[in-house]
């Protein structure tokens, strides 16, 4: 079942990085910050992250579980030439479908092999493994394609790779509304605004508002940011944030706080 909220015009996505690597700290990730900072540019919502091991049943246990819930789910990893990359193999098992040879896939390695002077061998031959019904997700830079099942991107973990199979999906991703933003310098600590913030929170329900403290040469300081699909909205909660600011900055020097 696909995202209900994509009817609405609000378009989900899920990330599920793949990989012993990844939970055992030896590969710091790199790719969720530059995947969501890319589907809110083209405005698709990231709702969820997930990281599980090298694990068939529990790749198959999070993709199906994300799969059912949002519009799309990005995989990252597990599709290279070893024995322990299982993701092609698990995404299949979750389908319910085959996995053979892709021809295209087979052409576009033994090309790119010739072309660098290796051997097309058994554990490149793995690389071009894709479950039946799913379209190639294409590679520029090392030909080992990704592929596209029902709702389902499923691309490589090495970055610039991923980067890549990302640019080429795009333009066939469904994307809805952009979200807008724009922050606040509240020159003040997170602790004095908390409350009123809540306050203007309730007054703005269709704004998301988050405070984020941070260290200066003054010590303790927060931007406040405002998202929102709507201009109009962000510019309302934004004005009450900067009147509330004022006056609460002119209690602070006056004492009475």
């Amino acid at each position: 079942m696909a995202d209900p909220k994509a009817d609405s015009g609000i378009v989900t996505a899920a990330i599920l990085v793949i990989g012993d690597e990844i939970l055992s700290g030896r590969t710091k990730d790199k790719n969720i910050g530059y995947i969501a900072e890319y589907l809110t540019n083209i405005g698709i919502d990231l709702k969820e992250v997930r990281v599980v091991a090298d694990d068939e049943a529990d790749i198959v246990a999070a993709l199906n579980a994300l799969r059912a819930r949002y519009t799309y789910v990005f995989t990252t990893g597990g599709i290279g030439p070893t024995h322990d990359d299982i993701t092609a193999d698990s995404i299949a098992k979750a389908f319910g479908v085959r996995i053979d040879y892709h021809p295209v896939a087979v052409e576009m390695m033994k090309k790119r092999v010739a072309e660098t002077g290796g051997t097309m061998n058994e554990a490149r031959m793995r690389m071009t493994r894709v479950p039946d019904g799913a379209e190639l997700v294409l590679n520029r830079i090392s030909a080992a394609p990704g592929f596209w099942i029902g709702n389902v991107i499923v691309m490589a973990g090495v970055p610039n790779i991923m980067q890549a199979m990302l640019d080429d999906a795009a333009p066939k991703l469904k994307t809805g509304a952009k979200m807008l933003s724009d922050s606040v310098r509240a020159d003040c600590r997170e602790g004095d605004i908390g409350t009123e913030l809540g306050e203007i929170a309730r007054k703005h329900p269709d704004v998301m508002i988050g405070s984020y403290p941070f260290m200066d040469e003054r010590g303790g300081n927060t931007n406040v940011v405002v998202r929102s699909r709507d201009a109009q909205k962000i510019a309302a909660a934004k004005s009450a944030i900067e009147a509330m600011l004022t006056r609460v900055k002119a209690e602070l020097a006056a004492g009475r706080r």
